[in-house]
């Protein structure tokens, strides 16, 4: 008694097994970290107070020079940024950054943390209390995409 097994097909499954893995290695993990940094983006922006009226800004040279800058209302809220960081990710690990641009509101700094003469107004620390459900919204994006990459 003797049998053939055609063993041809194997070579397409393992090139269709390896696209698989790199599209799940390359796409599935950032979009998860996307989704939950856009929850903990979106908070913290919530979590800003908007001043009704522009304000100034006075730098730590103010005294010695005399410069003052004028910032419009909701300009801190505006300056919340999210953003991919490749410098900090790797194949396993993907990260996104959210924060605020130093330099179009050097004052964030102040508002989070207060100073000796203005309480703090948190916006940043207060958005992980958000932590769950950016893991939630994360798991689902990447349910998502796992679902895309499965249907190519």
């Amino acid at each position: 008694m003797s049998f053939n097994i055609n063993l041809a097909g194997l070579d397409e499954l393992r090139v269709k097994l390896h696209a698989y893995g790199d599209a799940v290695k390359d796409e599935v993990a950032i979009e998860g970290a996307a989704g939950m940094g856009l929850v903990i983006y979106e908070e913290a922006r919530a979590n800003v107070r908007v001043s009704s009226k522009p304000h100034y800004f006075y730098g730590s040279n103010s005294k010695k020079s005399g410069t003052k800058y004028l910032f419009n209302p909701g300009n801190l809220r505006n300056a919340i940024y999210r953003v991919y960081s490749p410098e900090k990710s790797s194949d396993t690990l993907k990260l996104y950054r959210v924060s605020w641009n130093h330099t179009k509101a050097p004052y964030g700094a102040m508002v989070e943390f207060g100073t000796s003469r203005a309480p703090a107004m948190p916006f940043m620390g207060p958005s992980l209390s958000r932590l769950n459900d950016a893991i939630t919204a994360g798991k689902m994006r990447m349910a998502k995409k796992l679902t895309e990459i499965q249907g190519r």
